[in-house]
C-alpha cells in the first residue's frame, strides 16, 4: 500500500504543476512575469489538502474564501456538477480583493465528488475608474471594480460566453483579462487530471487516507512548535498610513496568546473607513497565519492542519474585519503587510532568537495606465516593488527583495517596455537605506521610468513617514519616496494614496524603504 507520504507530496506537487500551467498561459506580465497567483487541492469537505508555495496573501485567505464559495453555492442550491467552474471576485467571499479572481472547480471520479482544484489570480484591471483597479480615491466597493458574484462561468466543460462577455465589457485591458482567465481555468484542468490520476494509480481510498493524514500531520507537527515556544500574552502595536495627509495614520495591535500547542491572535484596529485600506477577514487571516508560520522551524505542511492550530480574531466592522460595501483593495495590499509586522513585533519577546527587525513594510503598488499611442488601445500595468528585509538576530538584512504578503518575481524591464509606452531610467538597490545596528538592515530599490504617452499614475504604499523599526537597539530603515521629475524639469514629491496625470517625458522616481537594523550600533 502506498504510504501517505506519497500521496502528500504528490499532491503539493499537483498545486505546483498547476501554478506552472497557469502561469505559462497567461497573458498579462503581472502573471506571466511576476506569478502573482496561488493554487491548491481541496479535498471534499472544503479543506486545503496541499497549496503551491505562491502568494502567501492568497494562501491563508483560500482557506476561507473556499469554503464561503462551498457555502454560498449550497445556499443558492447550485450543484456543482462534473465540468463546472464558479469564478468569483467578491472580497466579502472570496477573502481578498477585488482584482484576486478565483475560479474552482469539483473533482469527480467515476461519478465521485473526491475534491476541488482552485486557483486565484490578481487581474491587473477588473473595472472601476482607476487604472490597475485599485482606487486610492474609492469610497466603497464599488467605486474600485466590478463585483462578480459566485457565478458558473463554465458548466458541463463548455465555457459560458455570456458570463466572459459581461466580465470583458467592465475592464480597460480585455485581452490580457481574457488571455488570463482562460490561463486559469487551464490550470483547473491541469489539476483535476493530474487528482484522477494520482487515484488512479493508487486508489482512491488511499489518496483520502493520504490526504487526511496529511492534515493531521501538519496539525500535530505545527501544534509541537507551537508548544516549545513559552507560553503566555504577548502585545505590540504600529501605525499604518491611510491616506495622504500628515493625520491620516491608525494604530494596529496585537495580542498573542500561546498555549498548548495553540496561537490565538487577537487585533485591533479602527472602525472601517471610506477608503480603500479596509481588510476582510480572509486577508487578516492570511497575515496572522503567515506570520506565526514564519516562526516555526519545522517544515510544516500549509494545509488544514496548520490552520487548525491558529485562530484569528478582529472586531467585525473594523479595519480588519470590513462588512459591504467597504473598500477594500489596499486593506489585502498594506494593511496585510502591517498585521505581519505587528505580530513578529509582539513575538519578538517570545523568541527573540528568531524574530527579525521590521522588513520594508509595503508592497509599493504602482498602478499605471493610459491609451498606448502605438496600438490605440487602453493599456493598464501594476506591479509592486520589494525593499529591505530587517536585519536578523545573527545576520544583516537581504535587499531589494519582496518581503512577508508579497512572494511574487519583478517584472523584467525588457517586458515591460515591449507591452507598454514606458521606458526605463534606472533599477538599482538604495544603498544606505537600510537601518544602522550590529547587523544591518537590506537595503531598498531605487525603480524610475518615463511614460512616452499621456498616463494616469496611482500609488498606493505606505512607510512614507512611519520608517521599519529596528530591534534590540537597531535603528530604523529609511522611510519611502516618490518623486516626479516633469519633462520641464520640476521636482514633485508624491504622497501615498494618491493619483497623478502624467505627460510624454515625465519621469516617477521610486525609492522603497529599507529593513531595520539589528542590535545597538
Amino acid at each position: 500500500m502506498v504510504s501517505w507520504e506519497v500521496v502528500h507530496r504528490a499532491t503539493v506537487f499537483i498545486a505546483e504543476e498547476m501554478g506552472v500551467a497557469l502561469r505559462r498561459s497567461a497573458l498579462s506580465p503581472n502573471i506571466r512575469e511576476r506569478a502573482d497567483h496561488s493554487c491548491a487541492v481541496v479535498d471534499s469537505d472544503g479543506n486545503i489538502v496541499a497549496q503551491a508555495e505562491h502568494i502567501p496573501v492568497h494562501l491563508g485567505s483560500l482557506r476561507v474564501g473556499v469554503r464561503n464559495l462551498l457555502r454560498a453555492m449550497e445556499s443558492e442550491g447550485v450543484e456543482l456538477g462534473e465540468g463546472d467552474v464558479v469564478v468569483s471576485n467578491d472580497p466579502y467571499i472570496t477573502g481578498t480583493h477585488l482584482n484576486d479572481v478565483t475560479v474552482i472547480s469539483p473533482v469527480y471520479v467515476d461519478g465521485r465528488l473526491e475534491g476541488y482544484v482552485v486557483n486565484k489570480a490578481h487581474h491587473v484591471d477588473v473595472g472601476g475608474p482607476a487604472f490597475g483597479s485599485i482606487n486610492p480615491d474609492a469610497r466603497t466597493i464599488y467605486e474600485e471594480g466590478l463585483v462578480v458574484p459566485p457565478v458558473k462561468i463554465v458548466e458541463g466543460g463548455r465555457l459560458r460566453d455570456d458570463i466572459l462577455r459581461l466580465y470583458l465589457a467592465n475592464v480597460k485591458y480585455p485581452e490580457a483579462s481574457e488571455g488570463d482567465l482562460r490561463a486559469q481555468l487551464a490550470a483547473l484542468r491541469v489539476g483535476a487530471s493530474r487528482v484522477r490520476e494520482l487515484m488512479d494509480r493508487y486508489g482512491r481510498g488511499a489518496v483520502r487516507e493520504g490526504w487526511a493524514r496529511s492534515i493531521e500531520y501538519a496539525r500535530e507537527l505545527a501544534s509541537s512548535e507551537i508548544s516549545s515556544w513559552p507560553e503566555g500574552t504577548y502585545r505590540a502595536s504600529d501605525v499604518l498610513e491611510v491616506g495622504p495627509g500628515e493625520g491620516d495614520m491608525v494604530n494596529i495591535s496585537a495580542e498573542v496568546s500561546v498555549s498548548r500547542g495553540r496561537a490565538r491572535v487577537s487585533l485591533n484596529a479602527p472602525g472601517q473607513l471610506q477608503r480603500p485600506v479596509n481588510a476582510v477577514l480572509g486577508v487578516t487571516y492570511a497575515a496572522s497565519s503567515f506570520a506565526i508560520r514564519s516562526l516555526m522551524r519545522a517544515d510544516v505542511p500549509v494545509n488544514e492542519g496548520l490552520y487548525s492550530t491558529i485562530e484569528v480574531e478582529a472586531p467585525e466592522g473594523s479595519m480588519l474585519n470590513a462588512r459591504p460595501p467597504a473598500p477594500v483593495a489596499a486593506g489585502n495590499l498594506e494593511v496585510s503587510q502591517r498585521v505581519v509586522d505587528v505580530i513578529l513585533l509582539a513575538m519578538s519577546a517570545a523568541l527573540p532568537d528568531r524574530v527579525p527587525a521590521a522588513s520594508s513594510g509595503t508592497m509599493m503598488n504602482v498602478m499605471l495606465g493610459g491609451v498606448d499611442p502605438r496600438t490605440g488601445r487602453t493599456w493598464a500595468y501594476y506591479e509592486t516593488i520589494g525593499g529591505g528585509s530587517g536585519a536578523r538576530p545573527n545576520g544583516d538584512g537581504v535587499p531589494a527583495v519582496h518581503n512577508n504578503m508579497t512572494n511574487t518575481m519583478n517584472t523584467p524591464i525588457e517586458v515591460a517596455e515591449a507591452s507598454y509606452p514606458v521606458v526605463f531610467t534606472s533599477y538599482r538597490v538604495r544603498e544606505g537605506s537600510g537601518g544602522a545596528g550590529k547587523y544591518r538592515g537590506g537595503d531598498g530599490i531605487v525603480r524610475s521610468f518615463k511614460v512616452t504617452a499621456p498616463a494616469r499614475l496611482s500609488i498606493i504604499a505606505s512607510r512614507f513617514r512611519s520608517r521599519p523599526w529596528g530591534l534590540r537597539g537597531g535603528l530604523p530603515g529609511a522611510p519611502a519616496r516618490v518623486t516626479i521629475v516633469r519633462a520641464s524639469g520640476r521636482a514633485e514629491e508624491v504622497v501615498p494614496f494618491s493619483t497623478v496625470d502624467l505627460g510624454p517625458g515625465d519621469e516617477v522616481i521610486i525609492e522603497t524603504p529599507g529593513g531595520g537594523g539589528y542590535g545597538s550600533p
